[in-house]
């Protein structure tokens, strides 16, 4: 006897829009933002006291920060941890397309 599947839609490829969360766009660039922070920390083996230390916040609030809990910091904020943690950060304005609305990414 054959399972049916359950029926699934392809995704928009922002979870954050798919779910109908508002801000949807602003939420993902944060978490690809975060990502990237917790990509720093793994590279430089930071403990998140160590991290917290170079942020300048606490210890639990990375902990929150890094298992998604991030809508209390700013966008500027988290690109501030970034050059804190030795990254350069460059925002690059160009048009779009004609006819397209632009679009806001990280690329790291």
């Amino acid at each position: 006897m054959r399972r049916k599947l359950p029926k699934h839609e392809i995704g928009s490829g922002n979870v954050f829009a798919d779910t109908g969360r508002p801000d949807a766009e602003l939420h993902l660039l944060k978490a690809e933002i975060v990502n990237r922070i917790d990509d720093v920390l793994k590279e430089r083996r930071l403990t998140q006291a160590a991290a917290a230390r170079i942020l300048g916040i606490s210890q639990p609030d990375v902990s929150k920060m890094l298992r998604g809990l991030f809508r209390g910091f700013s966008l500027e904020r988290l690109l501030v941890f970034l050059a804190a943690l030795g990254q350069d950060v460059t925002i690059d304005v160009r048009r779009a397309p004609r006819r397209k609305a632009g679009s806001i990414r990280i690329a790291a």
